[in-house]
């Protein structure tokens, strides 16, 4: 199901085979790339995919999925796919973090699906959307119903596609307290974050407030990225709009009023005053002077410090 956001990117609600993103997978993805960055599509369909990825079939797909979502690949013409030239420098083996053991990556990965919104519509809709102080699966899936109808009327999704995608979401951040099976318990990436806790059986609620392992590097990448695609004539950007803006960093990394002000604050000496915050008559805001591409992959590289 292919369907328009708000920015424009296309909507999916599957492609992951009810899997959860696993820790390994990425780096197993990205070692599938040649000397140039440059993965054939067939890597992922041929015969001898299951031996070299070293997993069934369902998850040789799925890791093609999460790879995608996440930003690792890029499409690249018909045949193939390229690894994003800013991930080739997270996962080589030389990298600031092959094996996605740092929160830094799991940030990234997450502001990638609930930010960014590539093929991880529920994911975008779960943190963007979503301000029920505890809920279950059931209480949501009606809502997402109707939000998967909104993007397009003229295609109707199944209810059983919509329950699988969200319950892989949740399932991402909040793995089964028990009765799983051992695949529930598969290293899942974002668990690590704390975002979401299971409170009582299948009943969950979003952790607000500080992050300790959300880096200021993470937190300015994040912002850079928004603003970019938010207000991106705009020289300063409001408090607000940082915090409770659909698509911010605020709402993305459930963040308090307190917790955001402290990484703005941050920002000025972390960036060498290219953002700045000032808060003057009451007015809160974040300046940016120009930032090459270069600042901006080194935003990540500090996070790596």
């Amino acid at each position: 199901m292919t369907t328009q956001v708000r920015s424009g990117v296309p909507a999916h609600f599957s492609g992951h085979e009810t899997f959860p993103l696993r820790q390994i997978w990425l780096k197993k993805v990205f070692n599938r790339a040649d000397p140039s960055g440059k993965i054939l599509k067939t890597a992922f369909a041929d015969a001898d995919a299951i031996a070299k990825f070293g997993v069934g079939k369902n998850m040789v797909a799925s890791m093609k999925h999460w790879a995608l979502a996440c930003g690792i690949l890029e499409e690249d013409g018909s045949d193939g796919f390229q690894v994003n030239e800013l991930a080739a420098e997270i996962l080589r083996d030389d990298g600031l973090d092959p094996y996605a053991e740092n929160p830094a990556t799991a940030w990234l990965v997450h502001w990638q699906l609930a930010g960014r919104c590539i093929r991880s519509t529920t994911w975008y809709w779960l943190f963007n959307h979503v301000s029920a102080p505890m809920f279950s699966r059931a209480d949501l899936e009606d809502t997402l119903n109707d939000y998967a109808w909104k993007l397009d009327p003229k295609h109707r999704l199944s209810k059983m596609t919509i329950s699988r995608d969200l319950e892989v979401c949740i399932r991402s951040y909040a793995p089964r307290m028990a009765g799983g099976s051992p695949e529930d318990f598969a290293e899942p990436l974002l668990g690590e974050l704390g975002l979401l806790q299971e409170v009582y059986k299948g009943h969950y609620a979003f952790r607000r407030g500080p992050k300790s392992s959300l880096h200021e590097g993470v937190f300015a990448y994040a912002l850079i990225d928004f603003w970019n695609r938010f207000a991106s004539g705009q020289s300063s950007l409001a408090f607000e709009t940082i915090a409770y803006e659909e698509g911010s960093p605020g709402r993305v990394f459930k963040l308090d009023e307190e917790s955001i002000a402290q990484k703005l604050i941050a920002l000025s000496d972390f960036t060498g005053r290219k953002l700045e915050w000032t808060d003057s008559g009451g007015l809160r805001q974040v300046h940016r002077k120009e930032l090459s591409k270069e600042d901006i992959k080194n935003l990540i590289r500090h996070a790596y410090d």
